[in-house]
């Protein structure tokens, strides 16, 4: 079962909310820098982490699921939150650029199918980051988190959960290592930077991206084989015996091929 809005809205409104949206926004920033010029799509309770790409961004959209329920985002402006399926997104094929998933994997009753709607909306060569509570860290065990709820995923269950929606993983990091209690907030910023290098396995969230790989493949020449035309036989004058002549060479045509250019697999790291 999903979390509330409300009980979201409530959480990221705590200290400790404010914590985990700065730790996983700037990891966001450091993937896909200020997403210039290009069209975002945020799923799940994605409006913490996608309202800093809103000014360089074309378009800036919110997609949450009809479970956890909408709010009005943002704030100062005309909406542009909506309530949706989650396997069935009103969006057209290949229209988002960049998509961010966060609060929509783990507590989703059918994980495949929201990942294969994420592969429809998302353009060729776009990139998708999904944003799951780590199996090994002590935020999935926080219930008063939303991060608390629902599955938590190590990095191989989400690589596989991405290449079973025909996505490729290009790339994956961690966040938010400060312990799930309000009175640690403050100290958020140290634990970032510690445990990045004393402990990176134990982490609150797990960060993948994934890439949209289309390969365009050309037509193959089919294989024709022309054969010349036999004379045909004339009668022979009475008395006169037959003259035999050798066959004529059959004549084939060339036969033509394309290769089948392939474009090499983006790979990046995150």
């Amino acid at each position: 079962m999903r979390r509330d809005v409300l009980e979201l809205r409530q959480f990221y409104a705590s200290a400790l909310g404010r914590a985990a949206r700065e730790m996983t926004a700037r990891k966001v920033v450091e993937a896909w820098g200020d997403a210039h010029g290009l069209d975002v799509l945020g799923l799940g309770y994605a409006t913490p982490f996608i309202g800093a790409l809103r000014p360089a961004a074309r378009r800036v959209v919110a997609a949450m699921p009809a479970q956890q329920g909408v709010e009005l985002w943002p704030a100062d402006g005309a909406n542009l939150a909506c309530l949706t399926p989650e396997d069935a997104l009103p969006f057209r094929n290949a229209m988002f650029d960049r998509i961010l998933a966060v609060h929509a994997v783990e507590e989703s009753p059918d994980p495949l199918a929201l990942m294969r709607e994420v592969w429809r909306v998302l353009a060729p060569t776009g990139r998708v980051v999904v944003v799951v509570a780590a199996r090994n860290g002590a935020w999935a065990n926080a219930e008063a988190t939303p991060f608390g709820h629902g599955r938590p995923y190590s990095r191989r269950q989400l690589a596989e959960l991405l290449r079973e929606a025909e996505l490729e993983p290009s790339g994956w990091t961690r966040a938010l290592y400060v312990p799930p209690a309000n009175f640690m907030a403050g100290w958020a910023e140290g634990f970032e930077q510690a445990g990045s290098r004393l402990w990176p396995g134990f982490s609150g969230l797990l960060l993948m991206e994934a890439v949209k790989q289309t390969f365009a493949v050309k037509p193959r020449a089919a294989r024709v084989r022309v054969q010349a035309a036999r004379p045909a036989l004339n009668p022979l004058p009475a008395g006169r015996a037959p003259v035999s002549k050798a066959p004529a060479p059959a004549a084939t045509s060339n036969l033509l091929e394309s290769s089948t250019d392939r474009p090499s697999l983006i790979s990046r790291t995150l």
